[in-house]
Order: structure tokens, then sequence, then C-alpha cells
């Protein structure tokens, strides 16, 4: 269990960092989502059993950020406009899986109320930014930055829907951020690591008490978010060439993301 545990919190992990994935939403698909909110938000009841569990997800998760950031800044350095297909792709795959979660405690025409909200709360904010992610402006960061972007990772591990590197990467710091977690900076993960746990804290509680009592509402409010985040992945096309190649790597990677999501709900749902 320990061992499935740590290769749970690694495809997390992956997710946490991965441009346009959500860290919550892979939890989420593991079967996992649910045990975390309750483990971190009331640790205090049968205590023993929830650190063992939160442990093994936690260091699956570091193992995950550390072992592939180098992976991705890589990937976004060299192969930038690949890369953005892929993951565009890749959230197109999710979102047959994340709806239907969403409706699985039944469906309500006013549900798509907050979704339509967020997405285009999403895509305004695209506009504002021309529709590009800015990957590189930033090159250093103060403590309180780093906390405060630790804070931001957190959103996109809890959060389902929620990409953290979609938001960093607005806002200028995902490389320096990728480059610390791989080059094991101390001076920025630590309080990146801070930032992290103090929101973590905060919000499991919260999300918790949210898709429990309002659990339509929020999960079709996530589903905005996430229709609306690809919209902030999708390169400028120069060419025609450019467009055929963008379109094959986005039909692979939807395939791949899709397959995959399903086998693992197909095994959460035989295991109930």
């Amino acid at each position: 269990m320990i061992i499935k545990n740590i290769l749970k919190g690694i495809i997390i992990g992956i997710g946490s960092i991965a441009p346009g994935v959500s860290g919550g939403t892979f939890a989420m698909m593991l079967g996992v989502y649910d045990k975390i909110t309750d483990a971190i938000g009331n640790f205090y009841i049968d205590f023993k059993s929830k650190f063992m569990f939160l442990c093994s997800i936690g260091l699956g998760v570091g193992i995950g950020v550390i072992g592939f950031s180098r992976i991705l800044e890589y990937l976004f350095v060299s192969y930038e406009f690949a890369s953005k297909f892929v993951f565009v792709g890749i959230m197109i795959g999710s979102i047959p899986s994340i709806y239907n979660e969403a409706k699985k405690k039944g469906f309500r025409r006013y549900y798509l109320l907050p979704m339509v909200l967020t997405l285009l709360l999403t895509i305004g904010l695209a506009i504002l930014d021309n529709s590009n992610v800015n990957v590189d402006k930033i090159t250093s960061l103060s403590f309180k930055d780093s906390v405060f972007y630790g804070g931001v990772i957190s959103l996109g591990t809890i959060i389902p829907g929620i990409s953290s590197s979609v938001l960093l990467m607005y806002a200028g710091v995902y490389s320096i951020i990728l480059d610390a977690i791989g080059s094991i900076k101390i001076d920025i993960l630590l309080p990146l690591g801070l930032g992290f746990v103090f929101v973590t804290l905060i919000l499991s509680k919260c999300i918790n008490f949210m898709f429990k009592r309002y659990y339509g509402w929020t999960y079709f409010m996530v589903l905005g978010f996430v229709l609306g985040s690809i919209t902030t992945l999708i390169p400028r096309v120069a060419s025609f060439k450019d467009l055929i190649i963008g379109l094959v790597l986005i039909s692979i990677s939807t395939v791949l993301s899709y397959t995959f999501s399903q086998k693992l709900l197909n095994n959460e749902n035989s295991k109930k």
C-alpha cells in the first residue's frame, strides 16, 4: 500500500508542476483526493494512519516534483511550441473524467452558471495577457515572493482543475522555480515549502467543506477553470505546417490522456 501511495504521489507531483495540468485532478483520478483533504483537514482523527498516508503521498510528490522539474524545464526551453500543444491535449483528454465526476451526485442546469463564469474569467485573463503566458520574465525571487508562490503551487495540488504551473507562467516565474527545484536551491525551496504547507493546511479544510456541501457547484466551477486554462497554453501558429504539427500533437496527447484517465477511473470503480 505504501509503495502504491508513493507511485500515486509521484504522478500528483508531476501534475503539480506540469503546465496546464492539475495535481488535484490527478489525485482525484487516482482516487486519493478525498483521502488527502480529509487527512490534512482532520489529521488529529486516527492520527497514525493518516500520518503514514500523508508521508507516503508526500514522498511521492517530492520525487515527482524534483525528478521531473529539469525535464519540464528542458522541454519548455528547447521545445516550447511542441510542449504546449502536448499539454493542451493532456488537458482536453482529462475533461471527460472531470465532467463525469462533476455530475456524479446529480446534475442541475444551474450548475452551468459557475462553469460559464469561471470559463469567461480565465479566457478574459488570457486576452488581457494577449493569450500568451510568460515563461521566463523574472530572474530572481525574494523570500516573501517564494512564500507566496509556494502557496500558488499548493492551489494546483489541492484544488482539482487549477493548474499552478499556468499561474506561475502568468507571473513569469515558472522557469526560475523549476530551476530552483532541479538545482535544489535551499534559499528558494525553504520559503517555497513554507508557503506551500501554510496554504495547504488552510485550503484543505475549506475545499473539503465545499465539496461536501456544494459538490455540483464546486465541481462545475472547476470544470470552467479547466476549459478556460486550455486557452492560456495554445501557442501562436506561424504557418500551416505548424498548425498540422500542433493538431497531430494535440490528437496524440488527448487520446493518451483520455485512455489513461479512464483506466484509472475504471480501476477505482472496480474497487468500490
